[in-house]
């Protein structure tokens, strides 16, 4: 039988943020910040921890991509027009 697609999981699903962190990883996170010791502390009742989102910056461009984007889009705009689109005609002038 197979699974219903409302049940299947993305493959980086697991890999998204989440706001809320189990027991475990907020002791590790208190731990790493020296705010917990199990040898003082107990693990109920526990301090809350910010969970902030690693955001990515934009990678810059390198100089060679900007370059060559920028000659490509020179030469793009020098071009003729479409083979389907003829230039405009000159319109003749009216007679009197």
């Amino acid at each position: 039988m197979s699974l219903h697609r409302s049940l299947k999981t993305k493959s980086g699903a697991l890999n998204q943020h989440r706001n809320v962190l189990t027991r475990a990883e907020r002791i590790a996170k208190l731990t790493q910040e020296e705010r917990f010791s199990p040898e003082k502390n107990t693990a109920l009742g526990l301090v809350k921890v910010r969970s902030i989102k690693v955001a990515a910056g934009k990678k810059p461009k390198k100089a060679e991509e900007a370059a060559a984007g920028a000659a490509g889009a020179k030469g793009a705009a020098g071009a003729k027009a479409p083979a389907g689109k003829a230039a405009p005609a000159a319109k003749a002038a009216p007679k009197k």
